[in-house]
């Protein structure tokens, strides 16, 4: 991590915001992250100081922050059919995710990849630990764990063949409202090039990817925000269901 010590402190306030449920400015005058290692360094302080990792998000981005990657705390995952805590309001992404298996050979997406991951349904849980013009901030999004929030773990798929997710045939509701119902295409038309992204770039960054986490390839319906009180549920077909209810 950078030795700056207002980067320290940013990072600080982060993981205070965590603990505290309150969403924070940063200081005037307080350094924050502004190139991707900065950013990255912030989420490994933040990660430790955390605990355990339960899986990665990643998105191919664009730019000087690309590919954007994040780790989800296992403090943060709900099993499906559970509630998730909700401050004020929290975004929702039906995402295909890949739960690792064991450890991976190389650096690199695996072959057979079947051997290696097994798919499950997932929602993101999505907010931010910022406010005001901060929290629309690129790179103070990736540093606060592209604004994850934790994850719904749905059913993992024992006999998948290995063949790729790019348009699939979904269905997501938020209380009265429908997300999504028919094809969805996953951001960059397939989840295993997504997956394969985070496989080529994570390294040892937050502990690296280890067997029993899942990566989550991105969103099928965009990211609206729900109050709590909202009950949610999503299908993938040949993936299964997963639910949750904000409180």
């Amino acid at each position: 991590m950078s030795e700056a010590p207002q980067i320290t402190a940013f990072a600080a306030a982060l993981q205070q915001s965590h603990a505290s449920g309150q969403r924070f400015v940063p200081e005037t005058g307080m350094a924050l992250p502004r190139d991707r290692a900065e950013c990255l360094a912030v989420q490994q302080a933040v990660s430790e100081a955390r605990g355990a990792v339960a899986g990665f998000k990643v998105g191919a981005g664009k730019g000087a922050l690309a590919p954007t990657v994040a780790p989800i705390a296992a403090a943060d995952v709900v099993a499906s059919g559970g509630v998730a805590k909700t401050r004020d309001q929290l975004g929702i992404e039906l995402e295909v995710g890949f739960e690792l298996l064991k450890p991976l050979p190389a650096v690199g997406l695996p072959e057979p990849v079947q051997e290696y991951f097994a798919p499950r349904v997932v929602i993101e849980l999505v907010d931010t630990r910022l406010e005001g013009d901060a929290a629309s901030d690129p790179a103070l999004k990736l540093a606060d764990m592209q604004i994850n929030a934790g994850m719904v773990l749905g059913p993992r798929v024992a006999d998948w063949d290995g063949s790729d997710f790019g348009t699939v045939a979904a269905w997501c509701d938020a209380g009265e409202t429908r997300l999504l119902d028919g094809e969805a295409t996953v951001p960059g038309g397939s989840a295993l090039a997504n997956l394969g992204l985070l496989c080529e770039v994570l390294g040892d960054h937050c502990g690296g990817l280890q067997p029993g986490q899942v990566v989550i390839t991105g969103s099928l319906c965009g990211l609206p925000y729900f109050p709590a009180g909202t009950e949610v549920s999503g299908r993938i077909e040949g993936l299964g269901e997963v639910s949750v209810t904000l409180t």
